[in-house]
């Protein structure tokens, strides 16, 4: 079965599926994207250990461990684990082997059950099979310092897990830890359901209790140094969390990152929580509490609650609420948001009751907003935390009220203005500018619109001066943004705003556009269809049509040419004679690797960036949306086509508006007017081409 195959229902009845495939549509990005996304965000596993492992996994016991299946004719039938349901909709055929999820619409093979059920990515759900059915991971070659660093992680992790199972069994095999650290987690309530769930721990106060028993047992001390379980000093070796309770924290894919530690003692000059150091497997700005845990009820309810400890989230576990992470007491981060986003686009952010603990913990919301996710914050009784309100309330009682607190960040800080004595102008239009500010992080404008509205409504404002006012914070961002991304454009690039919003700078991005096709597609050869403006015998232009054979880079290049342009952006004008010159080259084999190499720091950004985050040309993605593309290379010639149409066009309209200019200093200049109307008359051509009104 191909990896890239797409399951299609053909047709249902009560107990009876029949599954059909397709073969999808080629992948569009060039192998030489695919081999550099692999390299560089991906474990290289290669081709044979992922084909054993599809030929060996069996569909049925993999989702068997995770589902209760029940035999239906040749298939197996289960409730939906996607969807609250009582009638299962949930198919497995271990003919074919591929599923069906009814309720929800999900459907594939084993790796995509994984990965949407444990929210794998694909090396992870590999793995996952592989070490299943004892298969050995066979990797692409790598190089001797990659493999020693890959080596090197693998013992951290090792070391991780080894101390998490000692921190256990001190817990509950010592007296100590009895004594002491159990019945510190009775008295804030947990149960042993949820010290089980996620694997608290005691770590005995003895100095090296730890360290003397792991290397006792084989383990390295450079690698229990390493993974910060050790501190080494001047004369002896010290264990970091002695005499402290342990919580794990997991990764995604439930292995042992690092550790939170908290002193039992409270006559101690020290830290009352403290976490392992940053190292090779645990930074602390990529890490949620509770994220193994609760990726599931996540996913399931689409939506994450999100609190500041690790108590926070065991109490709401233990109450009912399963869909919550914590941020482990650190400033919320980008890459902790994008962790989120893999499970759902919906984020409540759960404050403790206190004034200024609100204001400070608000400056995440706009990171949030700023990934395009939907976030509502909800604000707990005055001198309450979700680990106090969760440990007071049943679940009935906290599902009601997490269900009708939450309010938008607008109503929100609206709500702090009117504590504050909303009568105050200057702390109204300081309130106002913060509003306008995050609103201003969102990238969907129909979003920006409707919370421009709503600010006007609740701040009883005009829509025009909120307009204004995020146009021109729109304005701010995107220069930011601008010159992060590309050092050396202009300050031009940044246009004038209106009310309505920003005002994107065309010819920049038909440039930027360039230099993507030329990346993912430039090698490639195509059938063009090349167009020819002529003048018919009643001196009208039209247009001829001609077949020609040529690579992507070749017509971008030379239709430039006959043109007579050259790129305005410094960068990407230095990016694409490089592209030239390479696709030109005598190997006629384009090397992403080694032409990031030869570049410049700011040049690879660029390119990072084009590769990376410019969606709309993975054209591979479009399967997902149901667009099946039954030719490629028709959709590239498309891409290409309207690009360097569109580059014209807008040329074009330059060159118009430079001649009107002439004729307003120039009076009764037929030559001009003559050149404006040719030029206008080209540009309704191209339009027409285009199929845009003028």
């Amino acid at each position: 079965m191909s990896l890239w195959s797409i399951m299609l229902l053909k047709g249902v009845s009560d107990d009876t599926y029949n599954f059909d495939f397709i073969s999808p549509p080629p992948f569009l990005l060039s192998d030489f994207i695919i081999i550099f996304l692999c390299k560089y965000f991906f474990d290289l596993i290669s081709k044979s250990t992922i084909d054993q492992v599809y030929e060996t996994a069996r569909l049925e016991e993999v989702i068997g461990e995770f589902i209760n299946l029940k035999k239906s004719g040749a298939n197996f039938k289960g409730l939906s684990p996607f969807s609250q349901e009582k009638t299962p909709s949930f198919m497995v055929s271990p003919a074919k082997q591929i599923w069906k999820d009814f309720s929800s619409g999900k459907g594939g093979n084993v790796i995509a059950f994984l990965m949407e059920h444990e929210h794998f990515t694909y090396p992870e759900a590999i793995r996952f099979l592989a070490k299943k059915y004892n298969i050995e991971i066979e990797e692409t070659v790598q190089s001797a310092g990659d493999k020693k660093i890959k080596d090197e992680k693998e013992s951290m992790f090792m070391v991780t897990q080894y101390a998490a199972e000692f921190f256990q069994n001190s817990l509950s095999n010592t007296q100590s830890g009895k004594s002491i650290a159990l019945t510190y987690f009775k008295e804030r309530g947990f149960n042993e359901e949820m010290i089980k769930k996620f694997a608290l721990g005691y770590a005995p106060e003895q100095f090296d209790a730890f360290s003397r028993r792991a290397q006792n047992d084989g383990y390295k001390l450079d690698f229990l140094i390493r993974t910060g379980l050790v501190i080494e000093g001047e004369k002896k070796i010290i264990d970091r969390f002695r005499g402290r309770v342990i919580f794990p924290i997991r990764s995604m894919s439930g292995r042992i990152q690092g550790f939170g530690g908290r002193i039992l003692k409270t006559n101690l000059k020290t830290a009352k929580y403290l976490n392992s150091p940053e190292s090779d497997i645990y930074q602390k700005s990529k890490i949620l509490y509770g994220i193994y845990e609760s990726k599931q009820s996540i996913a399931k309810n689409d939506v994450c609650y999100l609190v500041e400890g690790y108590t926070d989230v065991i109490q709401m576990h233990q109450s009912g609420i399963t869909n919550v992470v914590s941020s482990s007491g650190t400033a919320l981060t980008v890459d902790q948001i994008r962790m989120i986003n893999r499970l759902t686009s919906n984020i409540i952010v759960l404050f403790d009751g206190d004034t200024a603990g609100l204001k400070a913990s608000l400056r995440g919301i706009d990171l949030i907003l700023e990934q395009g996710m939907n976030v509502r914050v909800c604000a707990l009784p005055k001198g309450e935390d979700p680990d106090s309100f969760a440990r007071k309330n049943n679940i009935n009682d906290l599902n009601f009220f997490l269900e009708k607190t939450p309010k938008d960040f607008i109503q929100f800080k609206a709500s702090l203005l009117s504590q504050e004595g909303n009568k105050d102008p200057i702390k109204k239009a300081d309130t106002v500018r913060e509003i306008i500010e995050s609103i201003s992080k969102i990238p969907d404008v129909i979003k920006q619109e409707i919370y421009i509205r709503n600010c006007a409504n609740i701040m009883d404002l005009s829509e025009d001066s909120l307009f204004s006012a995020l146009a021109q914070a729109n304005q701010k961002n995107n220069y930011k943004v601008s010159k992060r991304i590309f050092p050396n454009t202009s300050e031009a690039l940044v246009k004038k705003t209106n009310p309505s919003g920003f005002k994107v700078d065309r010819i920049f991005e038909l440039e930027k556009q360039i230099i993507s096709i030329l990346l993912i597609y430039g090698n490639l050869e195509l059938d063009f269809k090349e167009s020819i403006v002529k003048t018919n015998h009643e001196g009208e232009l039209i247009v001829e049509s001609r077949i020609i054979k040529a690579k992507v880079f070749e017509k971008i290049f030379l239709d430039l040419q006959q043109d007579e342009v050259e790129l305005s952006n410094d960068n990407f004008r230095r990016i694409f004679y490089k592209l030239i010159e390479s696709y030109q080259s005598d190997s006629g084999v384009f090397n992403l690797e080694k032409f990031m190499q030869s570049n410049e720091m700011d040049q690879n950004q660029v390119i990072t960036d084009l590769v990376m985050r410019d969606e709309q040309y993975k054209l591979h993605e479009w399967e997902k949306r149901n667009i099946f593309v039954k030719n490629k290379g028709s959709e590239v010639v498309r891409l290409v086509n309207e690009t360097i149409l569109s580059m014209r066009r807008y040329l074009i309209d330059q060159k118009i508006a430079e001649l009107q200019r002439q004729t307003k200093i120039q009076e009764k200049n037929h030559e001009t007017l003559q050149d404006i109307l040719s030029y206008q008359q080209l540009k309704k051509v191209l339009s027409k081409k285009l199929n845009r009104v003028l």
